[in-house]
């Protein structure tokens, strides 16, 4: 070591030695010594132990003390693992740990060791930090030369400052203490005379024994030292200069943990806290960290976001109007101070209040309003009615999202309309987490409210040449961006598609896939065929083959279906359309780039059904346009709803009622949806039989009987008049003096 010359004491360069084998034993401290001749002889008398080798036992207890008697962050921090043997505990994990903290970890090999295990414990680069040495002494070169050219020995930086001060220096010394006298004899010189005395009496004793000295202490600015991490994240150094920040959840999308979410989106949102007895103070303090850390993350001073805060156990609390603070420091501060309630908890009471008083007194409607949000956290189940006061908050336009545990899960769900607007946690970390989730969901756009609601939808995908398998691939992606916002289940939303080209082909019917991400996969992996296509043949086959009770069609049910095509191919397409208009399907048509603009006008329909797109890349501008679409056919069978009563057609069999056969018939008719079944059950004197008409009803049979092998092909241009005279009869349905035995097959409902 006396070859570098380190300058051994207490400012500059300690030493310290840990022995290891069953188990760690600290030989001694840093501070122990302050030169190099102490260091050396402390070495010298350090005794054997013996024992297996545990090398992850020694850095875990490394890891839990530290360096005993070391010094801050900015003095480098060097560890010499020296072993011969092979470590019988694991080491990765600890070594790794230790680098974390800035230590710079060298591996000596002695004799045979593992050298995997030496590469696992030592510092990048790898082959300044492992030394290969078949006796110790031969380490010790190869160890000195390597420090030697490290930065570790190099002057201070300019900007470290060497400043003495006065200390002291202990030493551990033997001295001897006078304890007392005792008699003794003693012979003179050249007599034969023993004289009597008094001897003095000393006894040995170890002390520790100050020096004043002076010291010598370089301060260097650390790479944390200035707090470069924000919002609570923990600087971690990387030697001198650099350093990196562990940041808690929704932060780090800097370096220092500065907020990586913001609410860019023009908002109004007051955060209602429950502060009742069943939530607990440990609720409502979670509550309000979650709330804290939002704001940090989320707002800004360029934020277009305005918040507010109240809590309620009884009674609304309004601690912080929506916008009334200077800074998001202030409100910050203002959350600090709000208080736990205790008492009942009465969530309706608080809705209604929210809805209320929560956002002033503002007469702004419309686009001038911005959009407003209440976002509900509780942890109790409400002591009064929520259904009402959810629903008169939601009349006043105002979006309702809960933030909860299980417990309150259904009741969330009720408070807010849908479980999509609920976020629910199983403890403090967790509920951390969901800040990136609350923050899509307050600046989601909103999205019509039809897409929860029944709907048989087709897509027909132009798949020819003309269009080419990069544009079919855009136009895949645009129908899967399409079906985000559906609620797909057999009792809702049934999504099928269908691709032509060189043929035409059903990649999935309406009943085929039951999730939402099935479907999402399925569309995935349509075919591409090419080949010259035929919108017309591909809409006839949607008519006979998509759209009917045996492929999944529903009856009573919203029917559309979307066409998307590059223009070429849709000449034959004007009469297959109408046919599905006809027959209550609505039809849209999505045409791209430079296609035949007369063709496509003649397939718009009564309702201008007809988008144009400038390119297959722009098509997802134009989704917001297909939803309105979509909710517009919603609209266009409102009048069944209006209708207040159910329909019910068995599927397993005809009724046997004639009449009743009559009505189930017209209304398949109507649907397209026609099963065999029921085919057998058409007699003639179904349709002559009268039908009883209240009053201001007048509902009539105008054609000649039908024979019982008559199909759908021999009624010809009745598709019509069939589809209006089964509106009448449903309309009609709930005031006709119906037999009672007609009421074991309808179900009707006010």
């Amino acid at each position: 070591m006396s070859s570098l010359h380190f300058s051994f004491s207490s400012s500059y360069v300690r030493v310290g030695a840990l022995q290891f084998s069953s188990a760690p034993r600290l030989e001694f401290r840093l501070d122990s010594f302050s030169s190099q001749q102490e260091v050396k002889a402390k070495i010298k008398r350090m005794v054997f132990k013996g024992g297996r080798t545990d090398t992850g036992l020694a850095l875990k207890y490394l890891l839990r003390k530290g360096f005993p008697g070391g010094r801050n962050a900015s003095v480098p921090q060097i560890l010499v693992v020296s072993t011969d043997g092979r470590s019988q505990g694991q080491v990765a994990t600890p070594a790794e740990q230790l680098k974390e903290r800035g230590i710079t970890i060298f591996a000596v090999g002695v004799q045979f060791p593992r050298w995997e295990e030496l590469h696992t414990l030592a510092s990048e680069p790898k082959e300044q930090h492992v030394l290969m040495a078949e006796q110790a002494e031969d380490a010790t070169n190869g160890l000195l030369s390597t420090l030697s050219k490290s930065a570790v020995c190099t002057v201070a930086s300019p900007d470290c400052k060497v400043q003495p001060h006065p200390c002291e220096r202990k030493t551990l010394e033997t001295v001897r203490e006078l304890v007392g006298s005792a008699p003794c004899w003693r012979g003179s010189r050249g007599t034969d005379a023993v004289l009597a005395a008094l001897c003095p009496f000393s006894s040995w004793k170890r002390v520790f024994l100050t020096h004043p000295a002076t010291c010598y202490r370089t301060t260097c600015p650390g790479a944390c030292d200035s707090q470069p991490c924000q919002n609570g994240g923990t600087c971690v150094p990387e030697g001198r200069d650099r350093y990196h920040c562990l940041c808690p959840p929704a932060f780090g999308g800097e370096a220092n943990c500065a907020p990586k979410l913001s609410l860019e989106c023009r908002i109004d949102v007051l955060f209602l806290l429950a502060s009742s007895a069943g939530t607990t103070p440990e609720g409502f303090l979670r509550a309000k960290a979650f709330v804290k850390r939002f704001l940090q993350a989320s707002l800004s001073e360029d934020s277009r976001a305005r918040v507010g805060v109240a809590w309620y156990s009884g009674e609304l609390a309004l601690a912080v109007p929506v916008g009334e603070y200077r800074d998001v420091p202030a409100l910050l501060r203002s959350l600090d101070g709000l208080p736990f309630g205790g008492g009942a908890t009465l969530t309706g009471h608080a809705l209604r209040q929210a809805a209320d008083h929560g956002f002033g007194s503002t007469t702004r409607t419309g686009q001038d309003r911005p959009r407003r949000v209440v976002v509900l956290f509780t942890e109790s189940p409400s002591q009064d009615e929520v259904a009402g006061p959810a629903r008169y908050a939601r009349a006043r336009e105002l979006l309702l999202l809960g933030v909860g545990t299980d417990a309150v899960r259904a009741e969330l769900e009720e408070i807010t309309g849908s479980p999509k607007r609920v976020l629910v946690h199983a403890g403090p970390q967790d509920l951390f987490h969901r800040i990136p989730e609350l923050r899509r969901k307050l600046c989601s756009r909103p999205r019509p409210g039809c897409q929860a609601q029944s709907l048989d939808l087709l897509f027909v995908l132009d798949a020819s040449a003309s269009v080419g398998p990069e544009n079919f691939a855009q136009m895949q992606s645009f129908v899967r961006s399409l079906m985000l916002p559906f609620d797909v289940n057999p009792d809702v939303t049934q999504v099928g598609l269908v691709v032509y080209g060189s043929r035409v082909q059903t990649a999935f019917g309406l009943d085929t896939h039951l999730t939402r991400a099935a479907v999402l996969r399925a569309t995935s992996q349509a075919p591409y065929l090419g080949g010259m296509g035929s919108a017309g043949t591909a809409l006839l086959h949607v008519y006979d083959k998509v759209m009917t009770v045996q492929r999944g069609a529903r009856p009573g049910v919203p029917k559309a279906v979307v066409l998307l095509t590059g223009g070429m191919g849709v000449e034959d397409a004007a009469v297959p359309i109408q046919k599905l208009r006809n027959n209550g399907v609505s039809a849209l048509v999505v045409g791209v780039g430079p296609v035949l603009r007369e063709a496509l006008r003649r397939l718009a329909g009564p309702r201008d059904s007809l988008i144009h797109v400038a390119s297959y890349a722009d098509l997802r501008y134009h989704q917001d346009a297909l939803l309105e679409w979509v909710c517009a056919v919603r609209k266009h069978w409102e009048f069944y709803e209006d209708s207040r009563f159910t329909f019910t057609r068995r599927a397993a069999r005809c009724p046997d009622t004639t009449q009743l056969s009559c009505l189930i018939t017209l209304w398949s008719l109507s649907e397209r949806h026609l099963t065999k079944s029921c085919e057998r059950s058409w007699t003639p004197s179904c349709f002559s039989s009268p039908v009883p008409s209240p009053a201001g009803v007048s509902i009539s049979f105008t054609w000649a009987p039908l024979a019982p092998a008559t199909t759908l092909s021999a009624l010809g241009n009745c598709d019509r008049l069939l589809t209006g005279l089964s509106v009448a009869l449903l309309v009609a349905l709930p005031s006709l003096p119906l037999p009672s035995s007609w009421r074991k097959h309808l179900a009707i409902t006010s």
